[in-house]
This record gives C-alpha cells, sequence and structure tokens, in this order.
C-alpha cells in the first residue's frame, strides 16, 4: 500500500526497506512482544519513520539557498569511490545517471543543513540541566566492586596434559601451605610469571566466569585452594577490594554536557517533525 505525502507517492517497497533496518534491533527488545503485535508495531513505526524523512525532505527543498555545485561534486567523487563497480552506484540508487544521483546528494545537503539549523538554535545546558542528568543516571556512572588479584596458573594444552597440570599445581599449593611467600612460588610454577602474576584490579566481567566465581569470594589476603577454569588450573590470591564507586560529576562533566546536549537536539528535531506532521497531508491508497 503507498502514501501520498502532502501530494508526494511514496510507494510501500520504501517502508518495506525501512522495516528491514529496524527489524533485528527491534526483534531484540520487543522480543517478548506477541509475534503478531510486535510485526504491526514495527510496521507502523517503519511508515511513521518514512513519513518523517519525507516531510523532512520536503521542507529542506523549500530553502532557497544555493548548495554550491563543487560541494555536490566532491560528495559524488568520494561516493564514487566507495564502489569498485560504477552499476551498482546507480542500482542503489536506483538511478541511470551521474546527474539523478547529485540531485539525491543535493537534496540530502539540504536535510542536513535543515537539521544543522534546528541544532543550532538548541541552547546550551544549564547547570541545573546538568545536575539532574547526573542524578538521574548515576548508576550508568558507576563502577562495579573491583578487586586486585594475581594468580598461578597452569594450562592445560598440547604441551601439558591434564595429570601433569594438576600435579605441579597442587606442588605450589603445598608449599604456598607450608609457608613460602605466595610471590616467591609464583615464579616457579607459572605458566603466566608476568608480574609476578598479579592481574591488577578488575571487576566482574573481565575474566571467565569460572575465575570469578573464586575470587570475588576471597578476603584481602587469602590464596585460595587449586581450581579449575577452561584454561588449566589455578592458585589465587587477593591483595585488594574496593566497593563500587560512582564518578564525581566533576570528573565527567564534559561527558554529562555532551549527553544533555545530544538529548535536547533530539527533543527539538521531535518537536519540529511534529509540527510537520501536524500540517501534513497524508493517505494511504
Amino acid at each position: 500500500m503507498a502514501l501520498i505525502v502532502n501530494g508526494e507517492r511514496i510507494e510501500d517497497q520504501e517502508i518495506e526497506q525501512e522495516v528491514q533496518r529496524l527489524r533485528p534491533s527491534y526483534e531484540q527488545a520487543f522480543a517478548d512482544k506477541d509475534p503478531a503485535e510486535r510485526e504491526a508495531q514495527l510496521k507502523d513505526w517503519s511508515k511513521e519513520n518514512v513519513i518523517e524523512r519525507v516531510l523532512l525532505r520536503q521542507e529542506a527543498k523549500k530553502d532557497g539557498a544555493v548548495i554550491p555545485p563543487a560541494d555536490i561534486d566532491a560528495a559524488f567523487a568520494r561516493l564514487q569511490q566507495r564502489y569498485e563497480k560504477p552499476e551498482d552506484l546507480y542500482k542503489d540508487f536506483n538511478a541511470v545517471t551521474d546527474h539523478s544521483i547529485k540531485a539525491m546528494i543535493e537534496v540530502q545537503m539540504r536535510v542536513e543543513r535543515t537539521i544543522n539549523r534546528i541544532y543550532a538554535g538548541v541552547p546550551e545546558p544549564s547547570e541545573g540541566e546538568i545536575r539532574t542528568y547526573y542524578d538521574q543516571n548515576k548508576e550508568r556512572y558507576t563502577t562495579g566492586e573491583q578487586i586486585r588479584v594475581a594468580h598461578i596458573v597452569k594450562y592445560v594444552n598440547w604441551q601439558t596434559d591434564e595429570a601433569t597440570a594438576l600435579d605441579t599445581v597442587t606442588r605450589a599449593h603445598q608449599e604456598i601451605q607450608g609457608g613460602a611467600p605466595f610471590e616467591t612460588v609464583v615464579g616457579k610454577y607459572t605458566d603466566c610469571p608476568d608480574n609476578g602474576g598479579d592481574l591488577g584490579y578488575v571487576v566482574r566481567g573481565q575474566l571467565v566466569e569460572e575465575f570469578e566465581d573464586v575470587v570475588f569470594h576471597l578476603s584481602p589476603g587469602q590464596v585460595s585452594d587449586v581450581f579449575r577454569t577452561r584454561f588449566g588450573f589455578h592458585i589465587a590470591k587477593l591483595y585488594d577490594r574496593q566497593p563500587p564507586t560512582i564518578a564525581p560529576l566533576t570528573s565527567i562533566r564534559g561527558q554529562i554536557v555532551d549527553e544533555v546536549k545530544e538529548q535536547k537536539r533530539e527533543q527539538a528535531l521531535g518537536d519540529y517533525l511534529d509540527g510537520l506532521r501536524s500540517k501534513a497531508t497524508v493517505e494511504e491508497v
């Protein structure tokens, strides 16, 4: 079913292309939704996206300011460089001449100029907006619990079989239990001697799950028993544990300002499109 937007016909193929563009992320976000409802909503959203693009394009064309031909030619040249076969370029743009493609480029440049003009009218975030955004999104700026851990490891691979690796790490553990410092034993037995086996500070998700299940339950100064991961056999020692921390606003202020700016720009563009939509004539044929 085609659309007529302010007298301009939009074929169903363009809407279907938008459906396919949105589908992967949409289906992931709404996986629990009834499939029939999900498909209907996806089609509706795609249709609205296409309508908004058409309205924005129509409005941009009203801007009579000249786009320098040299800018259009340069953009066309960059576009050509992306295609090994010229025929693929014309196929993607559903065009048969360079002039047709350059006309599309000019329209896109006008659209971008319109969007930039909208963005330029957005005021800088106030201190109150910055603080409110930070307070409402603190979980995004929170560093999880950190631990500093070292380990002794003997890999199980084509060079070392299971029994040999286990025997080696068991002997290392016996020496530690007998009073030998962990830091001394590391160099004698580990396959990973860099920094005395010290992995530094880590948070959950950085290491394999089998390793984290052991080390995050140790107390500072505690040495683990021998344990197995997908890589081989280990002994770990926990040196320090740091609780979750929230980055202070002063340290991430620039990031917050950028995020608030982007939010305000999206809102301004959304309001502009809503205004165009409220005045538009849209028919399904």
